[in-house]
């Protein structure tokens, strides 16, 4: 943002531009074993279609889809705080420069002291304490900010988000890594990671359609009406919130993952994959038709 507002966008792209740059060198320094047997694009789909028919593949994945799809924001936040509490565009950087820093954090704690806790656990501890630190936004938007002010308020507020995000994240990366079978790793790992996303990538759509419920347009914030703004950070506490009751999908351990693989079932591998391709088909026609026609939802 400083870049930005002093050199314009030119000195940002090329910024962005060249810091990969240093770490071309050492790509030389990498070895590949090129004596490989690779499995034809038949097999590996055939692979694939028996590891997601396992019941230690669409259970879990299913759960993970369902959770980053309800994780869901107040879309309606950012404009609350440029309007009503008068962030700057600098400050409302600061939030996400710290965000991405706790998100960091959060990372490496879990590697460092929740390695070995049951994966329930750490889920349910993260979905709580989420849903938890979502209704501060509630406190914010009443004005009760304990002494602090308005800005370091919304920055604890969003840095403890994304530290329990942070921390939840490894578990699912292991539950995905641990789900490749051999031969065909990264195919079925792109597939496995393509649900993942897929759900994050809709979230933001879901939370788009939440905004019509109650009016939190600029011109009802800058008039002071907070209603609708703060029922529908209530709300989206609530959905954040609910994956709590389906943790039952979730395995307990690693091992519990792997007892699970000797349940097949065709019918769970067929709505999993319909689920994940009939996402992606959406994510698709709503991106070319912003393209082709912008505003064809109604909004402007």
């Amino acid at each position: 943002t400083v870049l930005y507002s002093h050199y314009g966008p030119g000195y940002v792209v090329l910024m962005i531009a060249c810091t990969p740059l240093p770490i071309i060198p050492i790509l030389i320094a990498f070895s590949e074993s090129k004596a490989l047997q690779i499995q034809s694009a038949k097999e590996q789909c055939i692979e694939i279609w028996n590891t997601v028919c396992c019941r230690a593949v669409w259970q879990p994945l299913g759960f993970l889809y369902i959770y980053n799809l309800l994780q869901v924001q107040n879309s309606a936040w950012r404009q609350y705080l440029s309007t009503v509490l008068d962030f700057t565009a600098e400050e409302l950087n600061s939030l996400l420069v710290a965000s991405y820093i706790f998100l960091f954090i959060g990372t490496m704690a879990y590697k460092k002291y929740f390695l070995k806790t049951s994966w329930r656990r750490v889920y349910q501890f993260c979905i709580l304490t989420n849903g938890l630190l979502t209704c501060t936004q509630l406190l914010l938007i009443k004005g009760k900010t304990f002494g602090l002010s308005n800005f370091w308020f919304s920055l604890g507020d969003d840095a403890a988000q994304e530290f329990i995000s942070g921390v939840q994240f490894l578990p699912g990366s292991i539950m995905i890594v641990n789900l490749c079978p051999p031969g065909s790793e990264g195919a079925s790992y792109a597939l496995f990671t393509t649900a993942w996303n897929v759900a994050m990538i809709l979230a933001p759509s879901v939370s788009s359609m939440l905004l019509a419920i109650w009016d939190v347009s600029a011109e009802a914030l800058e008039a002071g009406d907070l209603d609708g703004l703060f029922n529908l950070s209530l709300l989206t506490a609530v959905i954040k919130t609910s994956p709590v009751f389906l943790l039952f999908l979730l395995p307990q351990t690693r091992d519990q993952l792997f007892d699970m693989a000797a349940k097949p079932s065709k019918l769970g591998g067929a709505i999993f994959l319909l689920v994940l391709f009939g996402s992606m088909s959406y994510i698709i026609v709503v991106g070319i038709l912003n393209i082709v026609d912008p505003g064809w939802a109604g909004a402007s």
